[in-house]
């Protein structure tokens, strides 16, 4: 897979940038220095200034790229999705049986990225990071509305509508299948924060995964007839 990424271009909407970060050397210092930045002081004290001392030039050179940390943040989180969803299409491929299919799904949803992968400039497991605790920022605006008719959600939405799919497939009478993924994703990434930092809101189980065994049984029992 590591080999085929490095040919793949990942859709990220234009209205997220002032000019693609991905297709000079300073853009891509600027992705980089980012996600290194924002993993280890988070968002909220996340600044271009801040950014630009990192990558040893000046704020004007960051904003010839975004208009705001803002849309830095979009740019991020939508590149991500993109990301996962082609991780989806390539973990689903040639598995006919829908069970399966759902199965390989909840368990690359809900999953830590734990393998760093070759060929791409942007760090998947820190980015993973800021996914978990940032990404929610990106959408709890009041620009929202404006933002999704610009199509900066819509990599977040096909994810969630494959494999809501999926779940129609296994049971075309549940009424729920969005709101059911959906509810996976966003509730998973609330469970990996919990263990981390609010463990005593979560549960632990020695010698499994129990974030991505507790999302497996909730949504084929949600599911099942």
């Amino acid at each position: 897979m590591n080999n085929i990424l490095s040919k793949v271009v990942f859709d990220v909407k234009e209205s997220t940038y002032v000019k693609d970060p991905q297709t000079s050397e300073l853009g891509n210092r600027i992705l980089e220095s980012s996600i290194d930045l924002i993993n280890e002081i988070g968002f909220d004290s996340f600044t271009f200034r801040k950014l630009a001392q990192s990558i040893k030039s000046v704020e004007a050179s960051i904003y010839r790229y975004f208009e705001s940390k803002h849309k830095l943040l979009l740019y991020l989180t939508t590149w991500y999705w993109s990301f996962t969803e082609y991780r989806l299409e390539f973990t689903l491929a040639n598995v006919e049986a829908p069970d399966d299919r759902l199965k390989r799904a909840i368990h690359l949803l809900t999953s830590e990225i734990e393998e760093g992968f070759s060929g791409l400039n942007i760090d998947v497991i820190k980015l993973s990071s800021i996914v978990i605790i940032e990404s929610s920022k990106a959408y709890l605006t009041k620009d929202v509305d404006q933002e999704n008719e610009a199509g900066i959600f819509l990599g977040y939405k096909h994810l969630v509508e494959r494999v809501g799919e999926i779940v129609l497939e296994i049971n075309p009478e549940f009424k729920y299948p969005n709101m059911l993924i959906s509810t996976v994703i966003e509730g998973a990434h609330n469970q990996r924060f919990f263990a981390e930092h609010l463990p005593r809101l979560t549960n632990q189980v020695k010698g499994e995964d129990a974030i991505c065994e507790f999302y497996q049984k909730m949504v084929f029992k949600t599911i099942t007839k």
